[in-house]
């Protein structure tokens, strides 16, 4: 059976699944399938008996098809290896603000770059896409999701 998490309690290590069939089941934390943490309002697949959840599993390719749209982690952080001192992976993952920082600070820099801190302005967005797209590429796909599409975090 699929659901959506309601709650997790971190501290007790329970949480509370509300089932597709308008039911609601509680989880403990041995239920849990993955090594990530679960999340309330994650979409999950589980076994229900009686009003408890076993073999709680995150269902990612939900996460990723969630309202915020599509995006892969791979072409994020290949833009931002490649384009990304331009801020077009800013742009791609939809921080219209992170890019346009991004993109002015190079394209200042660039026509200021027979003064020192042009060229200074040059590498800071290099420094920066070159950081993101490592941390793009080593997160898993559901914390690249969750992180960055869902969670609404445009720098680091």
């Amino acid at each position: 059976m699929q659901g959506t998490i309601l709650n997790v309690s971190f501290q007790d290590n329970v949480g509370m699944i509300s089932g597709d069939d308008g039911n609601r089941y509680n989880f403990d934390a041995g239920q849990w399938r993955t090594g990530t943490a679960p999340a309330a309002g994650q979409r999950v697949d589980f076994i229900p008996s009686g009003t408890t959840a076993t073999e709680v599993y995150p269902m990612v390719a939900q996460v990723a098809a969630s309202t915020s749209g599509e995006k892969s982690k791979i072409v994020a952080g290949l833009l931002a290896f490649f384009l990304g001192s331009l801020g077009i992976h800013k742009f791609y993952l939809g921080y219209n603000t992170a890019g346009a920082v991004m993109l002015t600070l190079y394209l200042t820099g660039f026509l200021f770059a027979f003064l020192f801190i042009g060229f200074l302005w040059l590498w800071v967005p290099m420094l920066i896409a070159f950081i993101e797209s490592i941390i793009y590429f080593t997160k898993s796909d559901y914390d690249f999701e969750q992180t960055y599409v869902v969670g609404d975090r445009p720098w680091f």
